[in-house]
């Protein structure tokens, strides 16, 4: 990318998408501001118009991805009946999926969590992402989201899919040769812990 083809605040833009591909190139850990410049064409200085630090910049990489994750989940489940094992086993398909699609940027997410609290949109960002399982289960239990119930159902959906997605990007289950049909996987813990207790 050339310097010129920046204007009317594409830079920003073209400076998190540079970070982005350096994060799944590399690692978040190993992202400087410097490197962000050279791969987005342009000064050192540039950066420094729209992200204070690194840190800003990681944010922002960050939030772009839990909006992408949140926009695949909505479109797996919205394939079949809401509240349905079909639409829950797609929610769960589409987090690892996304997880195994953008490692980097999926162990971003949940590396930043120590700063969340200063973070209110990454908080908010992240609720409406558990929002898109808890509508479901909401809807299949006539439930408020927010009822206990439901909250404890969508955890334990969420950390089966959460420790499947970081077995798979950390080389886990093929390390062990363990065949996994992902999808018939997904469908059996959706029946599993949707069945009712």
């Amino acid at each position: 990318m050339k310097k010129q083809r920046y204007h009317h605040g594409d830079l920003r833009a073209g400076l998190t998408e540079a970070a982005r591909l350096l994060v799944e190139e590399r690692g978040p850990e190993r992202l400087t501001m410097s490197l962000a410049s050279r791969a987005a064409g342009v000064s050192t200085a540039a950066p420094y118009r729209y992200f204070a630090d690194r840190d800003e910049l990681l944010n922002a990489v960050a939030l772009e991805g839990m909006e992408r994750q949140r926009e695949a989940l909505e479109a797996g489940g919205a394939l079949h009946p809401l509240g349905s094992e079909a639409a829950v086993t797609a929610i769960g398909l589409a987090y690892v999926n996304f997880a195994t699609r953008e490692r980097g940027v999926f162990r971003l997410m949940f590396s930043l969590t120590r700063t969340h609290a200063q973070h209110p949109e990454m908080l908010q960002k992240g609720s409406d992402t558990f929002d898109v399982l808890l509508r479901n289960l909401a809807h299949r239990y006539a439930l408020p989201m927010d009822d206990p119930a439901i909250l404890a159902r969508g955890l334990k959906l969420w950390t089966f899919v959460h420790g499947l997605s970081f077995l798979l990007i950390d080389d886990k289950v093929s390390a062990m040769s363990i065949s996994l049909d992902l999808h018939d996987t997904l469908a059996d813990a959706a029946r599993r812990f949707l069945r009712d207790d």
